[in-house]
């Protein structure tokens, strides 16, 4: 099931509306019970947890984290995990479906380990990619950037924090975000990467897990966006979220596909 939205923001920057796609991602049983697992456990250790507020809002940050790696791949919680992930197989079904149709693609995920999962993915599938995180250096970026724009590669895999760093790649006409950040700016900065003035077809999927803080977050998107800019960002103590809200994003179990009504 997809949502599906059009940004009119971008007529006001003499771009065209671009269309943002929710692609939601329906766990399996296996990492349903594993999720939940991990939710419970981290829910039931802050509330034993005694000290000032900021020991408590560390951990429930480390905790939170922990349930958005589960999200993508269980192995980015635990390595030696054989749970197949919902989310990566439906990220091929849709890049495969593009690249049939001669569509160029960039993927991003906050999580560079995530984006080593993708690598090996599609390194055994035989597709060609170009790879940028924070890490690579300038001239070696420009190359990809380079390479990528001149049709090496149809697909660009680039972590969210170097999405921003001034590069331009507007071969592509697809933007996929594999997780969604708290930040909904960032988002659109390294969206924007494939969005600039003559772009006909600038199209976005988020996947998103349903029933788990990945919807949590993308809640906040819409309807909380003051708190979403100010977490983790510096902002003043009223963009803040309090321990208790914080907590709240645990309390919403994810939803086993078995379990759903008749």
């Amino acid at each position: 099931m997809a949502d599906i939205a059009q940004s009119h923001d971008h007529f006001m920057k003499g771009l065209p509306p671009r269309t943002e796609i929710v692609l939601h991602v329906e766990m399996s049983p296996e990492e349903s019970a594993f999720y939940e697992v991990l939710r419970q456990q981290a829910v039931q250790q802050i509330e034993q947890t005694d000290g000032p507020i900021e020991q408590k809002n560390f951990r429930i940050l480390a905790d939170l984290m922990r349930l958005r790696r589960a999200c993508c791949n269980s192995r980015l919680v635990m390595p030696e995990s054989a749970i197949p992930s919902t989310k990566l197989a439906l990220f091929h079904k849709v890049s495969e479906e593009l690249l049939e149709n001669r569509h160029k693609i960039l993927v991003f995920s906050q999580f560079v380990d995530h984006l080593t999962i993708i690598r090996q993915s599609l390194d055994q599938r035989g597709v060609a990619y170009q790879y940028l995180d924070g890490s690579t250096p300038p001239k070696e970026r420009k190359r990809r950037v380079d390479a990528f724009q001149s049709g090496e590669g149809d697909i660009f895999l680039i972590s969210l924090e170097a999405g921003g760093l001034g590069i331009n790649l507007t071969a592509a006409d697809y933007v996929i975000h594999m997780d969604p950040w708290w930040n909904p700016a960032v988002e659109d900065q390294a969206s924007d990467r494939a969005h600039r003035i003559g772009q006909q077809r600038p199209t976005i999927y988020r996947l998103v897990t349903k029933g788990s803080i990945e919807e949590k977050i993308v809640d906040l998107h819409r309807h909380k966006r003051d708190l979403a800019d100010g977490l983790l960002e510096g902002g003043e103590m009223s963009a803040r979220m309090s321990a208790e809200e914080l907590l709240k994003l645990m309390k919403r179990r994810a939803i086993n596909p078995s379990q759903k009504a008749r």
